[in-house]
């Protein structure tokens, strides 16, 4: 009995070890992303010509070498590991910030596109390290380790944008290079914290007793398509109006690049601070429910945008775009999750992640030749007849659960 105890508490101690150490991994990496949202589409701006509808396509890079990652991060785990994949990800990032920096001063539009795809690449590696830190742990301590994982999210949060703040003029008159070179630093202090993580070697889990079905039959039931197209909808909205928000305040309305890159930090912690307590909502009300009051706040988020173009109305919309996201999303991801066996899960969710980081791709973009094209205002109604197609979808999965339940 006392071994079993000793062995518990050494499991645990190796646990809270690996999880502080990615959590703090997190915090870091994690603050390029809201860095690039804030100052991707303004430097786009500042780069081309006349013409300024590609304005968003460096995020649009961004996304595709997020996908990219995605791919590429499961790729290098089963050859290295994945602590190795970690840290081969951050100097991937430190390459992508100096490139990114470099093309700056060179005003080279592409090379700088060429620069957020890189950071990108290193994102996807790092949306892999809440799976990490759940497998490093015991059954009963995985969703603590993930509300870690979460916490660190809410530094990258403010950590990001402020760095946009504070270094955006270091290297002037060349405007934002400083803020990108200012990234290079948090890679390097990533792989400091990395180095010393021991994690457990992954194995197969046990063989499946039903056969698995075929792709096509798991992704045409209902349960599947309201989760993947709800799900997908909800990230591409957000991106599309996060990746627009910044042009519309600096190149619209004439605000200081600090105020929107204040708009991007907010929205950011709200899409991250309610993952504490989503899990809870479900629970209680069901996540058909929770997705549903996603896509309301995202309806109110084009609501406040509609009203007005002061400081209050992009704000406020960025934070309801934010928490509606994560409504709407996560619940989403739930409804997928509950459509497969456990088996199923690698095709389905590849199948999944494929479409979504498409989808993603195109909106971001789109933002820009969008805003461009027609404006901010333009941009806001898209909300309505996306947010409304996919409430009746979640509404129609909630009356055949009703029914069945009545039945």
């Amino acid at each position: 009995m006392d071994g079993a105890v000793d062995g518990l508490q050494t499991q645990m101690k190796t646990a809270r070890r690996s999880v502080a150490l990615l959590a703090g991994a997190q915090a870091v990496l994690g603050s390029a992303p809201p860095l690039v949202f804030a100052l991707g589409g303004l430097v786009g701006y500042q780069l081309l010509g006349d013409d300024k509808s590609l304005a968003t396509a460096p995020l649009t890079g961004f996304n595709v070498g997020m996908a990219a990652g995605a791919v590429a991060v499961a790729i290098a785990s089963r050859f290295l590991g994945r602590k190795a994949s970690f840290m081969l990800g951050s100097i991937v990032g430190a390459l992508g910030a100096a490139t990114a920096a470099i093309a700056l001063f060179h005003s080279n539009f592409w090379l700088f596109a060429v620069g957020l795809l890189l950071i990108g690449l290193c994102n996807g590696f790092t949306q892999k390290i809440r799976f990490a830190a759940a497998d490093a742990s015991p059954s009963f301590y995985k969703p603590k380790a993930i509300s870690w994982i979460l916490a660190a999210g809410i530094v990258s949060a403010v950590l990001g944008p402020q760095l946009a703040i504070w270094t955006k003029d270091l290297l002037s008159p060349v405007l934002f290079a400083g803020a990108f070179v200012a990234v290079i630093p948090l890679y390097l202090v990533a792989l400091v914290m990395l180095s010393p993580l021991k994690l457990p070697q992954m194995t197969g889990g046990p063989t499946a007793a039903a056969p698995a079905r075929p792709l096509g039959e798991i992704v045409v039931t209902q349960r599947f398509l309201t989760g993947m197209i709800c799900g997908i909808s909800s990230y591409a909205l957000m991106t599309f109006m996060m990746t627009g928000a910044p042009l519309a305040m600096v190149i619209g309305c004439g605000f200081p690049s600090e105020m929107a890159t204040l708009g991007i930090q907010w929205h950011v912690l709200a899409m991250f601070a309610p993952s504490f307590f989503t899990g809870m909502l479900i629970s209680r009300f069901g996540v058909e429910k929770i997705v549903a009051a996603g896509l309301l706040i995202l309806m109110g988020c084009a609501v406040i945008a509609h009203m007005g173009i002061a400081l209050w109305n992009f704000w406020g919309a960025l934070v309801l775009l934010g928490v509606g996201w994560n409504f709407a999303f996560i619940g989403s991801t739930a409804i997928v999750a509950s459509s497969y066996r456990p088996h199923e899960a690698d095709k389905v969710q590849g199948f999944h992640d494929i479409i979504l980081f498409t989808t993603v791709a195109l909106s971001s973009f789109s933002s820009g030749k969008v805003f461009t094209a027609y404006g901010w205002s333009f941009m806001n109604l898209i909300i309505w007849p996306v947010t409304i197609v996919c409430l009746g979808l979640v509404l129609a999965l909630m009356f055949k659960r009703s029914s069945v339940k009545s039945a």
